[in-house]
């Protein structure tokens, strides 16, 4: 008898063949591929976690010191707007002074509670002005959070302090049941101020758009407000005109401007207090 040849090591096995019961019986069916079903699901995914981690980054942009304009511009063309919001805020200054001065002396001779009120929101747009100025005068702070927070809560306290002398005056006026004086030069003065401010706000509003710049949006508010009120002139003495027993809207409309100047002032306050605070270890701009 011959003894069994011992197994070799080294030997593959054979591959084993599975026969599937199904295919035996016919009934073999196609393999469905996973990767292709799950291929849209992953890659929506993924656009779902991008756009999050963009959102996060912009949100979180202005708590680092930086403004959102500082992903949108390039160097050079954040230096050229901020050279424009210089520019712009160099003419407004001297536009809003000589208004002012125009705007005071109606006010005087006419005794114009809405003129007097245009009077104080020219001189408070050419404060606004002057924070613009101060805001951009350094051109590595174009971005800078702190600096655009700082310039914003300076506006929104002198937007409340002028808010007090502008409504005060105008109750004033409505308690002594002071009349203004309509003439030709207090029309031509009420247009040319109000068409001069609301070419003005535009212009800010623009840039401030571009730079994101609250500072620049603010100033652009107040100059919006300044157009109201040139017309309002304009429209209070042409309803005084015709009906002498409306005298006092010319008062009330003092009023209601100074409140809302007044409220602006507060949220400016209430939003930018706490984010002076927030990014006052952000220096690096300053």
């Amino acid at each position: 008898m011959t003894d069994p040849t011992p197994p070799d090591p080294t030997a593959v096995p054979d591959p084993v063949t599975v026969v599937d019961p199904k295919a035996v019986n016919g009934q073999c069916e196609q393999a469905v591929p996973l990767e292709p079903q799950q291929q849209p699901s992953t890659e929506s995914q993924r656009d779902g976690l991008k756009m999050d981690q963009e959102m996060k980054i912009t949100d979180s942009m202005e708590d680092g010191g930086l403004l959102e304009s500082s992903m949108r511009l390039k160097p050079h063309e954040a230096q050229s707007y901020r050279k424009k919001a210089l520019w712009v805020s160099w003419v407004s200054i001297a536009v809003t002074i000589v208004l002012a001065i125009v705007a005071f002396t109606v006010s005087i001779m006419r005794h114009s509670a809405s003129a007097f009120g245009f009077a104080f929101d020219a001189t408070l747009d050419v404060l606004s002005s002057v924070i613009v100025l101060w805001r951009y005068s350094k051109a590595a702070a174009v971005h800078s959070a702190h600096r655009e927070y700082i310039a914003c809560v300076i506006l929104g306290v002198v937007f409340i302090l002028s808010s007090i002398c502008i409504v005060g005056k105008a109750i004033h006026d409505l308690a002594t049941k002071l009349l203004p004086e309509v003439d030709g030069f207090l029309f031509s003065v009420s247009i040319i101020s109000g068409v001069v401010c609301l070419i003005l706000s535009i212009i800010k509003f623009m840039l401030g758009r571009v730079l994101t710049s609250r500072a620049l949006i603010t100033d652009a508010f107040n100059s919006l407000v300044g157009a109201i009120m040139g017309f309002s002139i304009l429209i209070s003495a042409e309803v005084f005109k015709h009906k002498p027993n409306v005298w006092y809207l010319d008062g009330t409309t003092g009023v209601l401007i100074g409140l809302i100047i007044f409220a602006y002032g507060v949220k400016l306050l209430v939003d930018m207090v706490p984010r002076v605070q927030q990014t006052r270890n952000y220096e690096r701009f300053e």
